[in-house]
């Protein structure tokens, strides 16, 4: 690990509370522990975010500029949501 780079951060009283809480709980040694586990917590959120926009969201959007009669408007979206629900509601009736 590299050597630490001192910070100094304004948090609101319910984080301080919180942080503080972390500690006294034996869970984390000190209020820095807590802070670097939340953004441990972040960076694998960000990482995990852009795994899924990579592998799923732009090969769809790549299919779909390849064809776009794929698509359906949104108005043809919502009378088939309506449609589907009208059945639903008619079968339990």
């Amino acid at each position: 690990m590299s050597s630490p780079s001192k910070r100094t951060f304004s948090l609101p009283a319910a984080q301080a509370r919180y942080i503080d809480r972390k500690v006294k709980s034996g869970g984390y040694a000190s209020a820095s522990e807590v802070v670097r586990a939340g953004l441990r917590a972040l960076q694998e959120r960000d990482e995990a975010m852009e795994r899924w926009l990579r592998d799923e969201v732009v090969p769809v959007c790549e299919e779909i500029d390849a064809d776009p009669s794929q698509v359906i408007s949104a108005e043809e979206l919502t009378a088939a949501i309506y449609a589907h629900h009208g059945r639903r509601t008619r079968k339990s009736a």
